[in-house]
């Protein structure tokens, strides 16, 4: 058995991107943003049109993801997870730099992160940034630059574990969901079953009891539901 796990509103409490993207990139990020919530564009072209707006010096970005919170029972959750011999890899449509800082910070290292990955650059004197997206896939239909059906694909049994959009297309093709926010009704609207849970601390006791009942589910084809 192995988890996967969100990062962006779900390990952290702030959405990491999102606070990049506020203080760093003008207001155009959220004219994207809303071409991707309309359903013109993927997450993945979504990501890589927003991050190259960013103009701050890789100091500055430290600075603000220094100050991002992660939810204060996630530890405890690793603990269990490294116990029961189940690997965690962490699963975002996020961006891997972001990721790796905020954890650090936490005093935590060593975990797969599976993410877009940040690429810095200097032209006239500043820095600028884009996305590279190894993790993506031809077909997907919410066009992710990280696509998670195709990460959680080989495994034998699956946990997954969520908050958000980028999360709908994998609920339905793991053998346990635990959601919350968007990923919850998502959840409830298209009849997947799930466990619901608050935080971390709220969704330990809650695997330990549903754990010894999870089986197999019937596999469904990657990218045959849309987001």
């Amino acid at each position: 058995m192995q988890v996967f796990c969100d990062f962006d509103g779900t390990i952290s409490i702030e959405d990491a991107t999102d606070m990049v993207l506020s203080r760093f990139a003008g207001s155009e990020w959220e004219d994207i943003e809303q071409l991707w919530k309309q359903g013109l564009i993927g997450s993945g072209e979504c990501m890589r049109r927003q991050i190259a707006l960013i103009q701050a010096s890789r100091a500055e970005l430290d600075r603000l993801l220094d100050t991002v919170s992660i939810d204060p029972g996630f530890e405890g959750f690793l603990s269990y997870c490294r116990g029961g011999e189940m690997p965690v890899t962490i699963v975002s449509d996020g961006v891997d730099y972001f990721i790796r800082r905020i954890l650090a910070r936490h005093g935590i290292d060593g975990l797969p992160i599976v993410a877009n990955v940040l690429t810095c650059s200097f032209a006239q004197d500043r820095e600028s940034y884009s996305l590279f997206p190894p993790f993506s896939a031809a077909g997907c239909l919410s066009g992710s630059g990280v696509c998670k059906c195709r990460v959680v694909d080989s495994v034998e049994l699956q946990v997954y574990i969520g908050d958000g959009r980028s999360d709908f297309c994998v609920s339905d093709k793991v053998d346990l969901v635990f959601a919350k926010a968007k990923l919850a009704e998502y959840c409830d609207e298209n009849g997947i079953p799930y466990v619901a849970f608050e935080d971390f601390s709220d969704l330990l006791p809650k695997m330990e009891a549903v754990l010894p009942s999870v089986v197999r589910r019937p596999r469904v084809l990657p990218h045959s539901k849309t987001a």
